[in-house]
C-alpha cells in the first residue's frame, strides 16, 4: 500500500539537493494516486536555484518513476499560499 512514508523514501535524495540550497520537500498527502508536495525555503535559500516548476515536477516524477501508483503529482513553490 502507498503512503506518506514509501514518497518520502523515494525523494530523500532529491530532498537533500534541495535542503542543501536552503529549501525544504514536504509530502503533505498521498491518496488516490495523487501525491501532493510542497517545497518551502528558509532564511537561506538560493533565490536562483529552484527551476520553473515544471521542470521541477518532471524531475520529482523521475524520482517516482518506481512507485507507478502515482499517476497525479501537484507541487507548491514557496511563493504560492
Amino acid at each position: 500500500m502507498l503512503d506518506k512514508a514509501s514518497v518520502e523514501t523515494h525523494l530523500a535524495g532529491f530532498r537533500e539537493g534541495l535542503v542543501a540550497d536552503g529549501y525544504d520537500l514536504l509530502v503533505d498527502d498521498v491518496a488516490a494516486g495523487k501525491a501532493r508536495l510542497r517545497i518551502t525555503a528558509g532564511p537561506e535559500a538560493c533565490a536562483e536555484c529552484l527551476v520553473p516548476k515544471d521542470l521541477m515536477i518532471d524531475m520529482l516524477k523521475a524520482s517516482l518513476e518506481d512507485l507507478p501508483e502515482i499517476t497525479q503529482l501537484e507541487l507548491a513553490y514557496p511563493n504560492e499560499v
